[in-house]
C-alpha cells in the first residue's frame, strides 16, 4: 500500500541535527513533579525526545490496540473456509483478509520505524460485552469473545454465515469508534501518513459494513428484508392489512422538481488529474457510491401528525397542514391546504380551532415563506398558532403564543367546557431557548440563573371565544428535584455503563400524553420517562420517572386503553437514521412496555420492528395508537421507512407482530427523511401520514391472530370526542352482537371455555331477538371460574348479553 511506503520515507528522516543542536547547551533542562516534590534534571538528549511532536501518545495507543483488533477480524475470516461455500461469504472474508493484513503491515512498520512497540500491556484489560475496557482508557468495542468464536466454530451454513455478519459487523464498527476516538484526541494523526491511513480503515470499515448489512439482511425470511427501491413505484410487502388508498401530497407541498426531497448528486471530475496514488486509492475504495449533497433545502415538506373530528382529518406538514375529509368507506378528499412555514406543525382540533406547533427559527408571524435572517426579529413566530376552522376552506389564524424554545409538540388537556370556556394545552418545546431581546424572560443554558426556560414545560390557557388572548400561564420546572430544588432533578445525560446508551439530558420533554379520566399524563422527556399526576392541570406533578440504559431519547407515549400501562418509544438516532438495520440492537431503537402500579412505573417488556432494515432505510419506533379490539391491548405504530406494524401487548412481557404494511426504501443510493410519521386508528381505518410520499389508508384483514368480529368490534368503538394525538380516553363499545361475538373469540383463542359452550352463546348472539334469560345465566356460569383478563372478558360478554337481552 501507499501507506506503508510513505511511512517508511517520512520516518527517515534524522532527530541527529536536533540533538547535535541540543548538545551545544549548557545551561540545566529542568523537569518539575507535583507540588512539593523535587524537580529533576534531565539531559539534553532526553530533552529532545519529549520535544517530539511528529506523533502523539494517543497515536501509539491506537496502533497498538488497532493491531490485535484487526488479527481478531482474520481469526473469525479464517473460520469460513469449510463452513459455508456461499460466493458472498468468501468474498467478504477474503477482502478482509487482503485488506486487514496489509494495515497490521503498515501499522507494524509505523511503530518500529519510531522505535515504539508492537503491543500494548493487555493483562490490565477487561472483557465486557463485545468490549475490552484498557488500563489506560482506550475501549476497544466490537471485539468477539471467546464464547462467540467458540460458538462461531461449531455453526455450518445458514447458522454459521448469520452469527458470522453479526459479529464482524459488530468489529468492523468497533473500528470505527476506534478511529473517532483517536481523533478526537488533541494532537493525534499530525502525521499526513497516519492521518490518511486511519481514514482509510474508516472508509473501508464502512463500505463493508453496508456490503455485510445487506447480505445479512437476505438471509432473514422476512418479506420486509429485500423490497426494490423507489418512490412511486416502491415494493411492497403487507401481512394481514391491505392498502386502499395511497394519496400524494397535494400541490404545493412539494418541491416538483424534486418530489421525493433527494439530496443533490455531486458531479465527479472524470477529466481531472489525480494528486497521487493515495488519492487514487481513496476512489477506488468508493468506486460505485455517489457523493449527495448534505445541506437541507430552505423549504421542507414533510408530513407529521393527525387530527381527527368527525369526518375531518387534518394531515400536519412542516409547510402547513391540509384538511381532508373522510368520505364513505374512510376515502380522504382534500378540501384546502393552508400554507403556513414553521415546523413542525403537529396539530389538533377542538371544536372549531385549530391548534399547530411551531419551532423553526423561521417560522414567520405572518405565516410567509421568506424566512427570517436578522438573530433578533419582531416578525419570527415560535410557538402555538391557533386558526379558526370553522369555514374549513378558508382557516384564519386567530391567535398566536410566542413561547421561548417554540413548540414540537403539544397536548390538549382540557377542553372548554370543562374549564370555563377555556382549552388547557401544555407545550413541549425542544429547541433552542431564543434571544432575550426578542422574547422577554427567554433565559438560556445559563449556569446558575434559575430563570432558565430549560428543564420545563409550559402550561397554555386558550379562551374559545378569544383565542386572540392565549396566553402562558405558567412553565412548571417538572424536572427539578424536590429537595435540593435543584432544576436539573432527574437525567443529567450520558451513558448508563459498558455497552449501554448514550441518553440525552432531561431539560424538555418530546411528547406528553394526557390520559385525563384517571388524572394521569405520561411524559417522554429526554432521559426519562415520566408519570405525571394532572388532577390540578395547571399544576401537574411529577409521581414517577424512570431510565433505560437501552433508551437514547424517550420520545412518546401511549396508555393502553384502561390506562394501566403505558408504552414509551425511543427515537434512537433522531427519526433520520437506519436503526432496524439487521445488526442493530433488538432493544435499541424500541418500545418500553411500563404496566403502572401504585403509580409507579414497572417494566414489563420491549417490542422493535422485528423485520431487518436496509442502511437507506430511517426506522425507529414512532408514533402510534391504540385499535380498540376490546379484551385485548393491540397498537398500531409507525416506524418511518420500517413501515407499519401492529402489535399485541395484552401480555406486557410478550408482545407479538400480527400485521404489518411496509414499502421498499425511497431511493437506492441515499438515505433521505421518509416513511411514516404516524399510524392512527380511526372510525374502523388505519391512516398513515407519509413524510415524503402523501398519506396512506390501510384496513386490517381477518387472520388466526385478529377475527373479523374483533375487526368489526374495534370499528364500532368510540370516544364520543375528537382524536387528537397526545390526549387519551377511554374507548366504549356499544351493546351489539358483534362486540359479544369478538369476546368469544378471544375465550375460544385462549382456550377458556369448552367448545359447545362457545357455540350456545354463538348462537345466542346470532338470533335476531337476541339472548334470553336461560342463556345469560348459562353465560354467566360459563365464565364464573375464569382469572386474570379472561374473567374481564367473560364479565363483558354477559354484560353485552344482558343488555342484548333487555333491549329484546
Amino acid at each position: 500500500m501507499t501507506f506503508r511506503r510513505l511511512a517508511l520515507a517520512l520516518a527517515g528522516s534524522s532527530l541527529a541535527a536536533l540533538a547535535t543542536a541540543a548538545s551545544a547547551q549548557d545551561a540545566p533542562i529542568v523537569q518539575p513533579g507535583a507540588p512539593g516534590a523535587a524537580p529533576r534534571t534531565i539531559s539534553s538528549d532526553e530533552a529532545v525526545k519529549l520535544a517530539e511532536s511528529r506523533y502523539s501518545p494517543a497515536d501509539v495507543k491506537f496502533l497498538q490496540y488497532m493491531i490485535p483488533h484487526h488479527a481478531q477480524a482474520l481469526t473469525l475470516s479464517n473460520l469460513v473456509d469449510g463452513r459455508s461455500n456461499n460466493p458472498v461469504l468468501t468474498d467478504v472474508a477474503e477482502r478482509i483478509e487482503a485488506g486487514q493484513m496489509d494495515e497490521i503491515e503498515f501499522m507494524r512498520d509505523w511503530l518500529r520505524s519510531r522505535g515504539q512497540p508492537l503491543e500494548a500491556d493487555m493483562h490490565a484489560a477487561h472483557h465486557a460485552g463485545g468490549t475490552m475496557h484498557m488500563a489506560d482508557g482506550l475501549v476497544m468495542t466490537g471485539m468477539a469473545t471467546p464464547a462467540d468464536i467458540e460458538e462461531l466454530s461449531n455453526l455450518q451454513g445458514t447458522a454459521f454465515e448469520r452469527k458470522f455478519l453479526t459479529l464482524m459487523i459488530a468489529h468492523h464498527r468497533g473500528a470505527i469508534d476506534m478511529v473517532d476516538w483517536l481523533l478526537e484526541q488533541s494532537g493525534s494523526a499530525y502525521d499526513p501518513v497516519l492521518l490518511e491511513f486511519v481514514n482509510g480503515v474508516r472508509a473501508d470499515q464502512v463500505s463493508e459494513v453496508d456490503k455485510m448489512n445487506a447480505r445479512l439482511s437476505t438471509l432473514s425470511s422476512d418479506k420486509r428484508a429485500s423490497l426494490a427501491a423507489g418512490f412511486r413505484d416502491a415494493g411492497q410487502a403487507a401481512w394481514n392489512m391491505t392498502l386502499e388508498h395511497a394519496l400524494p401530497k397535494p400541490a404545493g407541498f412539494f418541491d416538483p422538481a424534486n418530489p421525493a426531497g433527494l439530496q443533490p448528486l455531486i458531479e465527479s471530475g472524470d477529466d481531472e488529474e489525480e494528486e497521487d496514488s493515495a488519492e487514487a486509492e481513496r476512489e477506488e475504495r468508493e468506486a460505485g457510491s455517489p457523493d449527495f449533497g448534505q445541506r437541507g433545502s430552505f423549504l421542507s415538506f414533510a408530513n407529521t401528525d393527525m387530527a381527527f373530528s368527525g369526518d375531518m382529518l387534518v394531515a400536519g406538514n412542516y409547510h402547513g397542514f391540509n384538511i381532508y375529509r373522510l368520505a364513505e368507506g374512510g376515502e380522504p378528499q382534500l378540501v384546502s391546504s393552508v400554507v403556513c412555514p414553521g415546523g413542525q406543525g403537529d396539530v389538533s382540533v377542538v371544536g372549531n380551532l385549530l391548534i399547530m406547533s411551531v419551532e423553526q427559527t423561521s417560522g414567520r408571524v405572518d405565516c410567509g415563506i421568506q424566512g427570517i435572517e436578522e438573530d433578533v426579529s419582531e416578525d419570527r413566530f415560535r410557538g402555538l398558532r391557533i386558526f379558526d376552522i370553522s369555514d374549513v376552506t378558508r382557516p384564519m389564524q386567530v391567535g398566536q403564543v410566542q413561547t421561548c424554545r417554540g413548540s414540537h409538540t403539544h397536548s390538549v388537556v382540557t377542553l372548554p367546557e370543562n374549564n370555563n370556556g377555556r382549552i388547557v394545552v401544555y407545550n413541549s418545546g425542544t429547541s433552542s431557548v431564543r434571544d432575550e431581546e426578542e422574547l422577554a424572560g427567554c433565559v438560556g443554558d445559563v449556569p446558575g440563573d434559575s430563570r432558565t426556560a430549560l428543564f420545563r414545560i409550559d402550561v397554555i390557557e386558550i379562551p374559545v371565544d378569544n383565542p386572540s388572548a392565549a396566553r402562558i400561564v405558567s412553565s412548571p420546572a417538572v424536572f427539578a428535584d424536590p429537595e435540593s430544588g435543584n432544576l436539573a432533578g432527574l437525567w443529567r445525560g450520558g451513558d448508563h455503563g459498558a455497552g449501554t446508551q448514550d441518553s440525552r439530558r432531561t431539560d424538555q420533554c418530546h411528547d406528553i400524553t394526557v390520559f385525563p379520566t384517571a388524572n394521569l399524563a405520561a411524559g417522554a422527556c429526554s432521559g426519562n420517562g415520566i408519570i405525571f399526576d394532572i388532577t390540578e392541570p395547571l399544576e401537574p406533578k411529577r409521581i414517577d420517572a424512570v431510565t433505560d440504559d437501552g433508551f437514547a431519547y424517550w420520545h412518546s407515549a401511549t396508555f393502553n386503553n384502561e390506562g394501566t400501562k403505558v408504552l414509551f418509544t425511543d427515537e434512537w438516532g433522531g427519526g433520520a437514521r437506519a436503526r432496524c438495520r439487521a445488526y442493530d440492537d433488538m432493544s435499541w431503537g424500541a418500545d418500553a412496555i411500563y404496566d403502572i402500579e401504585g403509580g409507579q412505573l414497572e417494566r414489563r417488556g420491549t417490542y422493535k420492528l422485528p423485520a431487518p432494515q436496509g442502511d437507506k432505510e430511517n426506522c425507529v419506533a414512532h408514533n402510534g395508537s391504540i385499535v380498540p379490539v376490546p379484551g385485548r391491548d393491540i397498537m398500531v405504530q409507525a416506524w418511518y421507512q420500517g413501515g407499519l406494524s401492529i402489535f399485541d401487548f395484552t401480555d406486557s412481557q410478550n408482545p407479538r407482530e400480527i400485521a404489518y404494511f411496509d414499502r421498499g426504501p425511497i431511493d437506492e443510493d441515499q438515505l433521505v427523511l421518509g416513511g411514516y410519521w404516524s399510524a392512527y386508528f380511526y372510525d374502523g381505518k388505519i391512516y398513515g401520514t407519509e413524510i415524503a410520499r402523501g398519506l396512506d389508508v390501510l384496513s386490517l384483514e381477518p387472520s388466526e391472530y385478529l377475527t373479523e368480529n374483533e375487526i368489526a368490534a374495534a370499528s364500532l368503538a368510540t370516544t364520543g370526542e375528537a382524536f387528537n394525538p397526545q390526549r387519551q380516553l377511554p374507548v366504549t363499545w356499544p351493546a351489539q352482537p358483534v362486540v359479544g361475538l369478538a369476546y368469544l373469540d378471544q375465550l375460544e383463542r385462549g382456550g377458556a371455555a369448552n367448545a359447545s359452550d362457545i357455540a350456545a352463546m354463538r348462537a345466542a348472539l346470532g338470533r335476531p331477538g337476541g339472548p334470553t334469560a336461560s342463556e345469560v345465566a348459562a353465560a354467566k356460569r360459563m365464565v364464573a371460574g375464569l382469572t386474570g383478563r379472561d374473567a374481564e372478558r367473560g364479565a363483558a360478554l354477559v354484560g353485552v348479553m344482558e343488555a342484548l337481552a333487555r333491549a329484546s
